[in-house]
């Protein structure tokens, strides 16, 4: 029986949703692939917050999370996610030992991938495989004050989603956004106290 892994780096690690019968077991904390990793994505489903995202322009190596799927058919874990994640199956990427077929939009992520396979007990892992949309949603190209002007520009729960996501993402995910909110005073300003 094949052993299928649910890479996971953002709000999956706390917010399993529909994911949370499909799986089994703790968060392995830091047992993934480094990955390159950066809030350069505007999330929709999280009213317009920057999420997470496999960013090889702006991202840094982050440490990622493990969790096992139940499945034992990589088909099934793709689909489990990708409901998850409300995209299509085409933005799940994957590596399956068993047969060799794998699928991600970038090269490198999939190499990444096969190297962590082949030193793991996974037969196959899955991961959300979407790209950045900054530039396409905002109009600007993506940079610290870009990225945190579109922060201060959020309103009432589009600015709490986009605190909680930021806060909430695992400690040892250090990216330079994230740094950069680290020591901005205006973020962690509640504009209700």
């Amino acid at each position: 029986m094949s052993k299928i892994a649910v890479i996971g780096f953002g709000s999956l690690l706390w917010d399993l949703d529909d994911l949370a019968p499909k799986v089994s077991g703790e968060w392995k904390m830091y047992e993934g692939p480094i990955l390159p990793l950066e809030f350069s994505l505007v999330s929709r489903k999280r009213h317009y917050a920057l999420a997470l995202v496999i960013d090889y322009g702006d991202g840094a190596p982050c440490p990622t999370c493990v969790i096992d799927s139940v499945r034992s058919e990589i088909g099934a874990a793709i689909v489990d996610l990708a409901n998850r994640e409300r995209m299509e199956p085409t933005n799940i990427g994957f590596v399956d030992r068993n047969t060799g077929a794998s699928h991600s939009h970038r090269e490198e992520t999939r190499n990444t991938f096969w190297n962590w396979i082949e030193d793991s007990t996974y037969d196959g892992a899955v991961w959300t495989d979407g790209e950045r949309n900054f530039e396409a949603l905002t109009g600007r190209a993506f940079s610290l004050k870009t990225a945190q002007d579109h922060l201060r520009s959020l309103q009432g729960i589009s600015l709490e989603e986009a605190r909680r996501y930021i806060r909430n993402a695992p400690a040892r995910v250090e990216t330079p956004l994230r740094r950069a909110l680290e020591g901005a005073p205006w973020w962690h300003n509640d504009p209700k106290s």
